[in-house]
Protein backbone atom coordinates (compact mmCIF):
# COMPACT_ATOMS: atom_id res chain seq x y z
CA UNK A 1 0.00 0.00 0.00
CA UNK A 2 1.16 3.64 -0.68
CA UNK A 3 -0.70 6.71 0.71
CA UNK A 4 -0.23 9.98 -1.00
CA UNK A 5 0.34 12.72 0.95
CA UNK A 6 -0.77 16.26 -0.13
CA UNK A 7 0.23 19.34 1.18
CA UNK A 8 -1.66 22.34 -0.04
CA UNK A 9 -0.69 25.81 0.27
CA UNK A 10 -4.60 27.83 0.01
CA UNK A 11 -5.85 31.44 -0.15
CA UNK A 12 -7.17 31.73 2.98
CA UNK A 13 -9.97 33.70 1.63
CA UNK A 14 -11.17 30.92 -0.48
CA UNK A 15 -11.75 28.43 2.19
CA UNK A 16 -14.48 27.78 1.38
CA UNK A 17 -13.92 27.16 -2.32
CA UNK A 18 -11.47 24.72 -1.45
CA UNK A 19 -13.55 22.90 0.85
CA UNK A 20 -15.74 22.43 -2.05
CA UNK A 21 -12.70 21.02 -4.14
CA UNK A 22 -11.59 18.82 -0.95
CA UNK A 23 -15.63 17.19 -1.19
CA UNK A 24 -15.42 17.26 -5.26
CA UNK A 25 -12.18 14.66 -5.30
CA UNK A 26 -13.42 12.13 -1.86
CA UNK A 27 -15.78 10.08 -3.83
CA UNK A 28 -13.33 10.54 -7.78
CA UNK A 29 -10.66 9.04 -5.55
CA UNK A 30 -12.62 6.13 -4.18
CA UNK A 31 -14.25 5.74 -7.43
CA UNK A 32 -11.17 4.65 -8.91
CA UNK A 33 -9.78 2.42 -6.64
CA UNK A 34 -8.38 4.51 -3.74
CA UNK A 35 -9.30 4.74 -0.05
CA UNK A 36 -9.92 8.57 0.99
CA UNK A 37 -8.38 9.83 4.42
CA UNK A 38 -9.97 12.65 4.41
CA UNK A 39 -8.96 16.90 3.89
CA UNK A 40 -7.29 18.56 6.62
CA UNK A 41 -8.53 22.18 6.27
CA UNK A 42 -6.74 25.19 8.77
CA UNK A 43 -8.69 25.15 11.98
CA UNK A 44 -5.87 26.61 14.38
CA UNK A 45 -2.03 28.12 13.61
CA UNK A 46 -1.09 28.69 9.52
CA UNK A 47 -4.27 29.47 7.55
CA UNK A 48 -2.98 28.71 4.47
CA UNK A 49 -2.22 25.34 4.56
CA UNK A 50 -4.81 22.22 4.04
CA UNK A 51 -3.74 18.41 3.52
CA UNK A 52 -5.25 15.47 2.08
CA UNK A 53 -4.39 11.90 2.63
CA UNK A 54 -5.25 8.67 0.51
CA UNK A 55 -3.73 5.27 -0.36
CA UNK A 56 -4.28 3.37 -3.72
CA UNK A 57 -2.90 -1.11 -3.40
CA UNK A 58 0.50 0.45 -5.28
CA UNK A 59 1.85 3.14 -6.86
CA UNK A 60 1.49 1.38 -10.13
CA UNK A 61 -2.26 1.42 -8.81
CA UNK A 62 -2.17 5.09 -8.85
CA UNK A 63 -0.45 5.64 -11.70
CA UNK A 64 -3.80 4.00 -13.32
CA UNK A 65 -5.77 6.26 -11.29
CA UNK A 66 -3.84 9.34 -13.10
CA UNK A 67 -4.36 8.31 -16.77
CA UNK A 68 -8.24 7.49 -15.90
CA UNK A 69 -8.84 11.17 -14.18
CA UNK A 70 -7.33 12.92 -17.16
CA UNK A 71 -11.13 12.42 -19.49
CA UNK A 72 -13.50 12.17 -16.28
CA UNK A 73 -15.79 14.67 -16.35
CA UNK A 74 -16.28 15.19 -12.80
CA UNK A 75 -12.65 15.29 -12.49
CA UNK A 76 -12.44 18.15 -14.91
CA UNK A 77 -14.85 19.94 -13.38
CA UNK A 78 -13.32 20.01 -10.09
CA UNK A 79 -10.04 20.77 -11.88
CA UNK A 80 -11.70 23.66 -13.48
CA UNK A 81 -13.39 24.70 -10.18
CA UNK A 82 -9.66 25.31 -8.65
CA UNK A 83 -8.43 27.07 -11.71
CA UNK A 84 -11.63 30.02 -11.37
CA UNK A 85 -11.65 29.89 -7.96
CA UNK A 86 -7.59 30.35 -7.73
CA UNK A 87 -8.12 28.96 -4.49
CA UNK A 88 -4.96 26.58 -4.17
CA UNK A 89 -1.44 28.59 -5.05
CA UNK A 90 0.27 25.80 -4.92
CA UNK A 91 0.69 21.67 -3.55
CA UNK A 92 3.44 19.37 -2.57
CA UNK A 93 2.67 15.34 -3.36
CA UNK A 94 5.02 12.90 -1.37
CA UNK A 95 3.90 8.56 -0.87
CA UNK A 96 4.23 7.29 2.31
CA UNK A 97 4.51 3.57 3.05
CA UNK A 98 1.81 3.40 6.19
CA UNK A 99 3.04 1.17 9.11
CA UNK A 100 -0.17 0.14 9.95
CA UNK A 101 0.55 -2.75 13.42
Amino acid sequence: MVTCYLTYRIDPYQQEAFETYAKMWIPLVNKYGGNHHGYFLPHEGANDVAVALFSFESLAAYEIYREKIITDPDCQAAFRHAEETKCIISYNRSFMKPVLT
